[in-house]
């Protein structure tokens, strides 16, 4: 599978939630900004090469500052945690928006991170301007359908997970990989085989996949007033198609698009993804056609002047950024030379053009 043509750069940082637990959240790309919810399975660094969700996450960065996260209990966050619940997963978000300064955007949930995005834009209508939902539901398995062979395939395969999700030998990952990248290639299963061991404990798979098969937030779907884009894989193998036709028939004014694909997560080379990103950018309003000047800023430049871009005075970015304030002063002047400005307020009025405003809201 081809790399992205340019490769991706992204700084991580820890948030701390409402009882202490450590997210991880990474920035990356420049623009409007997109937060995403975070989904099961990820891996901040090592999704970033990786021939699965590379091209998703270049495409997301392609116009916008995209925000994303690993749940707890995964990747880069703390894995020893006591909660892991539907309402620990919404409180990380609100706690990564909180740490990323942004105060208006879009928002994307994937998979399970479909429903916290749901809960997050109810809670929060000021904060999400536009809500994308991909290979999502609103409801888990258990809550579609509660007899008790449901109740047996759900618990076996729960077990399935806890007993073979961190041995080497990839047999018992390998079945989920097949729901979730029926069509990949050899090389994309031994990817994704790898990202489910390195992603989380066999104990905490268990747990997690517990939580989601209860997971039910239908009675809010028809409270969402921001725009919604719905988009779903006709064959998913992994969320059954109709739940996504569930969200888009109960969220007022939602556009459905169908995807002719059995992946849940959509590979670079089928077509299915060319119609995915024709969607989401007509969707989302255009960003501002960036200054080249602003290619010349170091990324610690372009972290001060997204902060400038906010409002934020020296003190507060020295806070931010962990710098000291000198350091924040001496950045100034090659900013401004960099930029052609003389003062902050040209400073400010040029990189909101630039699509710099995403965390001045």
């Amino acid at each position: 599978m081809p790399a992205p043509a340019a490769p991706l750069t992204q700084h991580i940082r820890l948030c701390t939630g409402a009882d202490n637990v450590r997210i991880a959240y990474a920035n990356c790309g420049c623009g409007p900004p997109i937060i995403k919810a975070a989904n099961w399975l990820s891996h901040l660094d090592f999704d970033l090469q990786s021939p699965v969700w590379s091209h998703l996450v270049a495409e997301l960065c392609r116009q916008h500052r995209l925000v994303r996260y690993d749940q707890r209990g995964c990747g880069l966050s703390d894995r020893e945690v006591d909660d892991i619940s539907f309402r620990a997963w919404l409180s990380d978000l609100e706690a990564v928006v909180d740490a990323s300064g942004i105060e208006r955007f879009a928002l994307l949930g994937i998979s399970q991170g479909a429903s916290i995005s749901i809960a997050y834009a109810i809670a929060h209508p000021e904060r999400v301007t536009h809500l994308i939902l991909y290979g999502g539901y609103a409801r888990g398995r258990l809550r579609r359908q509660a007899t008790q062979h449901a109740v047996e395939e759900a618990e076996t395969l729960v077990k399935l997970a806890e007993l073979g999700w961190g041995q080497t030998n990839p047999a018992f990952r390998q079945f989920f990989t097949t729901q979730f990248i029926p069509g990949g290639t050899a090389e994309q299963h031994r990817w994704f085989n790898e990202l489910e061991r390195m992603s989380t404990s066999p104990h905490n798979a268990a747990r997690i996949m517990r939580v989601f098969n209860e997971i039910d937030v239908v009675d809010l779907l028809p409270q969402v007033r921001c725009p919604t884009l719905v988009l779903h894989a006709s064959a998913d193998a992994r969320v059954p198609f109709e739940e996504s036709r569930l969200i888009a028939g109960m969220i007022p004014g939602a556009r459905f698009v169908p995807l002719d694909s059995e992946n849940h997560l959509l590979l670079e080379d089928e077509p299915a993804w060319q119609r995915w990103q024709e969607e989401f950018r007509a969707f989302l309003p255009a960003a501002s056609p960036a200054d080249p000047a602003f290619a010349m800023l170091t990324r610690r430049e372009r972290d001060i002047v997204e902060l400038i871009a906010g409002g934020r005075d020296n003190a507060q970015i020295a806070a931010r950024l962990g710098l000291s304030e000198k350091t924040v002063r001496n950045h100034i002047p090659s900013i401004f030379a960099k930029l052609e400005v003389e003062n902050r307020a040209q400073a400010i009025l040029l990189a909101r053009k630039a699509g710099f405003d995403a965390s001045s809201g």
